[in-house]
């Protein structure tokens, strides 16, 4: 099949992309390592010996982050995820109760201290229901973190500024003392 106009734009700004470049250099899964680094060197999220659980995880570049920070991962993704150092992984769908059983086994009682989600819908290119979709994902999230984190536990979610988003923040601010938003500078000027 042959690449869409579109398709071959994003693939020859992906590969000139500062940010993948870099991460390739420096051997991290993915340009989205630079924003958790970025987030976590003004937040300090990441702690050593802490419980992870990395929600969209594939490729692993948040995974690696954390454990490479000292932090005990589990990380999901419909996807495979190559292994990594220090990485417990379960391939499901967040979704399914039987995934998130298998992730209560997995925790088998430890606290969590931090919740990551870079969970994301496959584009559709309709960008209503897109929006829709991925805002979705981030309540999920939201609802295992607020279920499953311990007291002062945090939670860095990615999301789409567009429909829902001020509701969304209302609603996190309904659980956490504390609700910033961030845009590292590894986000694409588009996100």
């Amino acid at each position: 099949m042959k690449r869409s106009k579109t398709s071959k734009q994003w693939m020859r700004e992906h590969v000139n992309d500062p940010f993948v470049l870099r991460a390739q250099k420096e051997g991290y899964r993915s340009r989205a390592a630079y924003k958790l680094l970025e987030v976590n060197e003004r937040d300090h999220l990441l702690k050593p010996g802490a419980v992870v659980v990395d929600l969209g995880a594939t490729p692993g570049g948040w995974s690696q982050v954390a454990a490479a920070k000292g932090c005990k991962v589990i990380a999901l993704d419909l996807l495979p995820l190559q292994p990594l150092r220090g990485v417990d992984f379960i391939q499901g769908d967040f979704r399914e109760d039987d995934v998130l059983a298998q992730l209560g086994e997995m925790l088998d009682g430890r606290p969590v201290g931090l919740v990551i989600s870079d969970m994301a819908p496959n584009i559709s290119g309709i960008g209503m229901s897109d929006q829709a979709r991925a805002m979705h994902l981030a309540e999920l999230a939201l609802e295992f973190a607020v279920l499953h984190l311990k007291p002062g536990g945090a939670f860095l979610v990615k999301v789409f500024q567009g429909a829902g988003f001020e509701s969304y923040i209302r609603l996190m601010r309904s659980h956490f003392g504390k609700v910033v938003t961030r845009k590292p500078k590894a986000s694409r000027d588009r996100s």
